[in-house]
């Protein structure tokens, strides 16, 4: 799972506290750094008493939902804790469904992610996961992801980069659990500039696709991701109401120069920003049924490339004037003709889908309820693996 949002590269905020709560115990930090090996090597059998220490630790009690974590492969690490009020097979039907794209449960996270990579190094996802029995053998699928993250909630930067990722379904206790790894490969490409465009709670982002950092004096900043790599672990309760206890542990190196610039409360507000909008989209009563979400994907999927290009440039279009109304570039910046020929479809695609959770949630939208069926349409049976988290 990709919670990169809030590494934060200003000069002033580098001097801001740090988080001091008790880091997690040496076994468990030591099984991160096991599993993160794991996911990098993508081979071997999973060792199951690593990943049920994790799940142990999240649903144990502890002083503090948050904390930092150890240092590891030089990047700055923090855990973080939530729970969602939502039974664990909606939770994984809609997170890691290969026909939903992944910004419909990471809105403010994500501008797009793609599941890709060599056939030798990358399994399809299930379309349907069955849930594992008491002492059944874990469920293990390796892959690779493709992502480009939102403007940044302090700097408005925005990075696009490759990650090897591993998910792990297994029975805890009679209960059924997820373990989410990811490792970055190499570096990000550099940063550009990004602006949210209002409350970041509405999910508008405005893409200049220029290096740099929209802050004053500091656009000229390389910046870069140099490393990132997280565990997810997500456990049903098993209590009523049916809950999914969420703990996440990430590291971040990033910032420019070959500075890491990363601190844990950074990290921290990345966590709960991706925390506040995963569960205001998979908590809402008005989240459309998968099937639904599903149907309209592909609908967009199979539309005409130029009927595709028109819906997305209206898309940024709107973005632009919302961008131009908060003064983040000029009427003339807005006048320019720009070209989305060259815009991955797989990126207009799910930008044009997190329209669809908006109107859907009741949001607002620059595209509007007329640009989406106000039915189903129907599903055909051939369809491709495009994403996942």
């Amino acid at each position: 799972m990709k919670i990169i949002a809030s590494f934060i590269i200003v000069v002033i905020v580098i001097f801001s506290a740090a988080v001091s709560c008790a880091d997690p115990p040496e076994h468990v930090v030591d099984a991160t750094a096991k599993l993160v090996q794991y996911c990098s090597e993508s081979r071997g059998s999973v060792d199951e008493r690593t990943v049920a220490a994790l799940a142990e630790f999240v649903m144990g009690s502890k002083p503090s939902k948050e904390s930092a974590l150890p240092k590891q492969m030089d990047s700055t690490g923090a855990y973080y804790e939530f729970d969602m009020k939502i039974p664990f097979s909606r939770f994984i039907e809609y997170s890691y469904n290969p026909y939903i794209p992944p910004v419909i449960t990471r809105p403010s996270s994500l501008r797009y992610s793609t599941w890709s990579g060599p056939k030798a190094e990358t399994q399809r996802l299930p379309a349907n996961w069955k849930p594992v029995p008491p002492g059944g053998a874990p469920v293990v699928i390796h892959g690779m992801q493709h992502e480009s993250d939102t403007p940044d909630l302090n700097t408005g930067v925005y990075h696009e980069y490759d990650l090897k990722r591993t998910l792990i379904l297994f029975n805890y206790k009679g209960r059924q659990a997820l373990v989410s790894i990811s490792k970055q490969l190499g570096r990000s490409n550099v940063g550009k500039k990004g602006f949210i465009l209002g409350s970041d709670s509405n999910w508008n982002y405005y893409y200049t696709g220029e290096p740099g950092t929209p802050k004053a004096g500091l656009g000229w900043i390389k910046s870069y991701i140099y490393d990132y790599f997280s565990i997810g672990v997500f456990v049903e309760t098993g209590s009523a109401p049916l809950m999914v206890r969420t703990g996440v542990f990430q590291w971040l190196r990033a910032g420019w120069s070959g500075i890491n610039f990363v601190k844990s409360n950074h990290i921290l507000a990345g966590m709960k920003r991706f925390s506040r909008d995963c569960r205001a989209s998979l908590e809402s009563p008005h989240l459309p049924a998968p099937n639904q979400i599903t149907s309209v994907y592909q609908w967009l999927s199979n539309m005409p490339s130029e009927d595709l290009k028109a819906r997305y440039t209206a898309l940024q279009h709107g973005h632009r004037s919302l961008a131009v109304q908060s003064g983040h570039i000029s009427k003339a910046d807005d006048e320019e003709q720009v070209s989305f020929a060259n815009t991955p479809k797989e990126q207009m695609l799910q930008e044009i889908m997190l329209e669809y959770l908006k109107v859907s949630l009741g949001k607002p939208t620059v595209l509007g309820k007329q640009s989406f069926p106000t039915a189903p349409p129907p599903i055909r049976e051939s369809r491709e693996t495009s994403s996942a988290q």
